[in-house]
């Protein structure tokens, strides 16, 4: 049929009709006459409106008889449930195969056996090294003589309750004797400078991100058959690059910034988002501001170990006239950090299934992202230049106006201006 034809109304009542004559046909020669009524009766009702005439034309019984069987398959008469009720047993009691459950009686616990956990540490375990699929399964109860099939030993998984399951991130590794005590410290901090109401944030880099034609995570909505194309490999293409976007959260009034950055994730570039965001939407908001508290990770461009980091923020502070108060979350902890599940989460979800092959695609998609809860985001991109290898001297820090907190000062501390300014803002 040409692309794009349907069928009319007759050529489908033809078909159906066509298709009812060759089971009439069939099921015909082992029927008794109560049984063909009550067949074609139960034709005529899984066809639907217009069933009677359709089976009644396609068998060559009357109007009346398939009727009938419809009424008697429906409300089957007390007489003939009684009849059927004390028909004897074409099969005795237990006639027919026997279950595995009565014949392989040791089959469970064989195969709890395989998949037992604490047999992966065992060098005689068979299925150590090798992926528990059902056919492999099967394959290694049959060696140990049980008579399976892949469906016998699916139909035993679930008497035993075990289901297909993915890895779930839990562990966080060793943790820090501490790290309670500093999320405490990173609570009070926030709740002071919010009901005092000064601006705190929460800053972190999301994950690099290819430029170009290739697959993003997740679906949307086509039109049936027409999925987004994309490349079979994922190469960065030289002239399109990567970017870094990194953010800033702002907790008080839920807003975000991020800066969309061509070149490489430095403390310079994460300073400069910070003072991007304090000049863009900070200072507007918060015109008599003089202290601003700071949230970030352990590592990475805003790592509390960085010289670079602090040098760096010893200049926005010179510039701002602004203290600055960090706090660092504990190592290995970064996924508790308020720009994670605040913001990085709805972004990755607002462009989940679109390819990002431009800048521009990707500012727009940032800056479009909102929640119910009224987040807002805007997006820059920033084409500056910021190298690595940049080498800060003992001189340089000794030179850093700096005051670390009598509780983990490597992780809290705060920074004041090196020159008094009256200005709070740009």
């Amino acid at each position: 049929m040409p692309a794009g034809w349907t069928k009319d109304r007759g050529a489908i009542v033809n078909e159906k009709g066509e298709a009812i004559r060759k089971r009439w046909e069939l099921v015909r020669p082992h029927l008794d006459e109560r049984a063909r009524r009550c067949w074609a009766g139960a034709e005529a009702l899984a066809q639907g409106r217009g069933g009677v005439t359709l089976v009644a034309e396609a068998t060559g019984l009357s109007r009346g008889v398939v009727a009938a069987g419809a009424r008697e398959v429906e409300n089957p008469p007390a007489a003939e449930r009684e009849k059927v009720a004390a028909r004897p047993r074409i099969r005795r009691r237990g006639g027919g195969r026997k279950s595995w459950k009565q014949t392989m009686p040791g089959l469970l616990k064989a195969l709890e056996k395989l998949l037992d956990s604490s047999t992966r540490g065992d060098p005689q375990s068979p299925l150590r090294w090798t992926s528990k699929s059902l056919h492999r399964l099967a394959e290694e109860l049959r060696k140990q003589g049980f008579s399976v099939s892949a469906n016998i030993v699916s139909e035993a998984l679930r008497k035993l309750k075990y289901s297909l399951q993915a890895n779930r991130k839990t562990r966080e590794g060793a943790s820090h004797p501490d790290r309670n005590a500093q999320f405490e410290h990173i609570a009070a901090t926030s709740a002071e400078f919010l009901a005092n109401g000064e601006p705190v944030i929460s800053v972190d880099g999301k994950k690099k991100e290819l430029i170009g034609p290739f697959e993003n995570g997740g679906r949307e909505y086509r039109p049936v058959g027409d999925p987004e194309r994309v490349s079979v490999h994922d190469f960065e293409i030289p002239e399109l690059g990567k970017v870094t976007p990194y953010g800033v959260y702002d907790r008080g009034r839920n807003l975000g910034w991020v800066s969309v950055g061509t070149d490489h994730d430095t403390a310079a570039f994460a300073v400069a988002t910070i003072a991007r965001w304090w000049t863009t939407m900070g200072a507007p908001a918060c015109p008599n501001a003089r202290r601003l508290l700071i949230t970030a990770d352990a590592g990475g461009s805003n790592g509390y170990r960085l010289r670079a980091w602090k040098t760096e923020l010893q200049k926005l502070a010179d510039e701002t006239g602004l203290d600055l108060t960090v706090c660092h979350f504990p190592p290995g902890t970064s996924k508790w950090n308020h720009i994670e599940h605040r913001m990085f989460s709805h972004i990755t979800m607002n462009w989940r299934g679109k390819p990002l092959v431009s800048h521009e695609v990707i500012v727009n998609l940032i800056s479009h992202t909102t929640t119910t809860k009224g987040l807002r985001i805007n997006a820059e991109l920033d084409r500056r230049s910021y190298p690595k290898g940049i080498k800060i001297s003992d001189n340089e820090m000794s030179a850093l106006r700096i005051e670390r907190h009598l509780f983990h000062g490597e992780w809290n501390y705060t920074i004041r201006p090196r020159a008094p300014t009256l200005a709070s803002g740009p």
